[in-house]
């Protein structure tokens, strides 16, 4: 065979050529195959010798209808990252053993998902667990003798022989109906079938798993975020959450017990009527620090941290005085600072709290941060950032303060392919002369004197944000491609604005959160490039509420067209199928039979009569937080006023369209029906 070897001035040619055809490709708006084709980083954690960051990377596989997550390590240092584990099922939960040789994880690779381990740097998994179902939730002891994980057990069960027995008579059974004496009975996309989730710890080399939060309880409770659960230093005892209240599904009221590892009866320690979560022991053992509510039912409380003095068994509120609700925290390694995450003005910031108490700074401003890892010397925190123009990656940041580092770069060269709208924050005015915040995301290709169709999307929640943070559902710059103004205000009832502009929409749902938004698109039109005769809105869960209320309030005709999605339709229909009761309770003030003037007041189907706004209506069968009924009666509504109208309805989905053909069918059939009302110049 012939060899070619070409002189320096062709080399130079040709990496000119390439250099000039990457430039001449222009980036381009992004579509929903762009959206899939980015790796979603899920967690990062240090090793416990500081050298190494364990992390989960998730790719999207469209035609399995899945996303694929495996472990990678790499160097804190910087270097190559190692793949350590490949399909085809997912990793999740990666944790380091003490010796930082070792790396447990969760995965369904033979079937159920159970505990596996593998060597930092690579080999042959091995499986641990061998549960009679699946496991989450994995925690290495610092002892490194032993494994914690969750799971769900039948309470009346005294060993694993019984669970096994059930569990296999009821996927051998062809009866699939439900019986139930007691309420949140089911919950969010699935029914509870008498079971309970319970701690248990196992040994490191396998065997028999022992039950450390026997009795019907949930330990820990549902959570949407957060670990429940904490082993202290010296390996000898377990914190934990749990409600033990009978009417669950009117409470909120989780506390913190600690129980010992080698069994026994669990201690109550935490005395608030409100939720307390997220229990995390000091490295020196010396405290217990968790993260409270004070006001029972209110699942939208201010999270205030609370420190325990386990010697003396003193409570303390550290950060009492500032007003921040915190929703992840981690111990510095000297046992005298949290770093914390929260809300705050459309960022979530990372923090820093010593026990000195409301001395809160903020170590990291900007972006949507999380997954809090802290390098055993204590000089340096590892977390995970997004941003409204870019999926997670991993981060590094002084402890003392100082610019964050990007450490992975997983989607950088694919990001330089695609076009994203600029991003703007601005304020206004709103309800009650407040100033209210707002972002702005421009179309792609923005052209200065020309005026776009804009689209208002409305957050859920209520008491939730919009934030300066990627999303793969309600992605903002894949609203905005096919040529929209985005428009994501945060109105009355949002977090991180302070405990009292959250608490200003319970009771008052469709007050002034509604002048709130409408001043919001007043104020865009004003900046001079939204076409106002092209203006849509759309919004999921209360932000699905919030279009059936505008929808029966639109009569000047200011949107010329709606998307609905898990919206609530009817408050006294809600009230009946809904599970977590203590949010209807709180939000209107009592049920519907005893206290029904804020259910009436505040209902969209009574303004039904005045329907006439094209609307696509979104729901999914599994959504017991909003019941797929509230979607259905909607669209009848609609249907019966001859109304332009559409019922896009999912049986394998709940709250979250969650499954990626689903998404894809989400996002087309939202952009068809926009583009059929607002009529962008381009449509994706």
């Amino acid at each position: 065979m012939r060899r070619y070897v070409l002189s320096g001035l062709v080399w130079t040619l040709v990496a000119w050529s390439v250099t000039l055809g990457v430039a001449l490709a222009a980036p381009r708006p992004m579509t929903f195959d762009d959206q899939m084709k980015f790796r979603r980083l899920a967690v990062a954690v240090v090793s416990p010798d500081g050298k190494y960051l364990a992390y989960t990377q998730g790719v999207t596989d469209k035609a399995a209808n899945r996303v694929q997550y495996d472990l990678w390590v790499m160097p804190v240092s910087g270097g190559e990252a190692r793949q350590l584990t490949s399909g085809p099922r997912s990793v999740t939960d990666p944790c380091w053993s003490p010796d930082s040789q070792t790396i447990a994880f969760v995965s369904n690779r033979d079937g159920k998902a159970q505990i596996w381990t593998v060597r930092r740097d690579g080999g042959e998994p091995r499986k641990v667990t061998d549960f009679f179902t699946n496991v989450s939730g994995v925690l290495w002891t610092a002892d490194g003798r032993h494994l914690i994980f969750v799971a769900e057990v039948y309470p009346e069960c005294p060993d694993e022989d019984c669970n096994r027995r059930k569990y296999a008579a009821a996927e051998a059974s062809k009866v699939k109906a439900k019986i139930a004496d007691r309420l949140l009975y089911r919950h969010w996309d699935s029914f509870k079938e008498g079971r309970r989730t319970h701690i248990f710890v196992v040994p490191v080399e396998g065997g028999a798993a022992k039950d450390l939060t026997p009795g019907d309880y949930d330990a820990p409770p549902f959570s949407l975020g957060g670990r429940d659960y904490d082993v202290s230093p010296d390996g000898r005892e377990l914190a934990f959450a749990r409600n033990t209240d009978r009417d669950e599904a009117i409470s909120t009221n989780n506390d913190i017990f600690i129980v010992p590892l080698d069994g026994g009866e669990p201690k109550r320690i935490s005395i608030s009527p409100g939720s307390d979560t997220h229990p995390r022991y000091s490295p020196d053992g010396k405290y217990l620090a968790w993260l409270s509510q004070e006001r029972a039912m209110f699942e939208s409380d201010k999270k205030q941290v609370i420190l325990y003095e386990r010697a003396t068994g003193k409570l303390r509120r550290l950060s009492d005085k500032v007003d921040i609700s915190f929703d992840e925290l981690a111990w510095s390694p000297d046992s005298q600072t949290l770093f914390l995450t929260g809300d705050q003005r459309g960022q979530v910031p990372i923090f820093t709290l010593t026990l000195a108490g409301n001395d809160v700074r903020t170590l990291v401003e900007q972006g949507q941060n999380g997954n809090l890892s802290v390098a055993p010397d204590g000089k340096t925190l590892y977390f995970t950032q997004s941003t409204l123009t870019r999926p997670n990656e991993i981060f590094a940041v002084a402890t003392t303060g100082g610019a964050p580092k990007q450490l992975t770069q997983v989607n950088e060269a694919f990001l330089q392919e695609i076009a994203f709208g600029k991003v703007e924050e601005t304020w206004f005015t709103g309800a009650d002369e407040t100033r209210i915040h707002a972002f702005i995301v421009k179309p792609p290709q923005f052209t200065e004197g020309k005026k776009y169709p804009m689209i208002l999307l409305i957050h859920g929640g209520p008491q939730g944000a919009w934030s300066n943070g990627w999303s793969f559902r309600w992605n903002a710059q894949l609203f905005a491609a096919p040529g929209y103004v985005v428009v994501m205000v945060n109105p009355r009832g949002s977090t991180g604005y302070g405990q009292r502009f959250t608490d200003e929409i319970s009771g008052d749902w469709g007050g002034k959160v509604y002048v709130d938004l409408l001043k919001g698109v007043e104020h865009v039109i004003g900046l001079g490039y939204v076409d106002a005769d092209r203006i849509g809105a759309a919004g999921g869960s209360y932000g699905g509420y919030m279009v059936n209320w505008m929808l029966g309030q639109n009569t000047d005709k200011r949107f010329k067209a709606f998307v609905s999605h898990a919206g609530v339709y009817n408050l006294t229909s809600m009230y009946g199928a809904t599970e977590e009761l203590w949010f209807t309770e709180w939000e209107f003030k009592g049920n519907p039979w005893d206290n029904p003037e804020l259910y009436e007041k505040w209902s969209p189907h009574r303004f039904a009569k005045n329907f006439a706004t094209p609307t696509l209506v979104i729901h999914g069968e599994l959504d017991y937080r909003v019941p797929v009924g509230e979607g259905l009666q909607l669209f009848t509504a609609l249907q019966r006023r001859g109304v332009p109208s559409r019922l896009l309805y999912f049986p394998d989905e709940g709250h979250w369209i969650l499954k990626p053909q689903n998404s894809e069918l989400w996002y087309k059939t939202v952009h068809e029906w926009f583009a059929t009302y607002l009529k962008p110049e381009t449509v994706q």
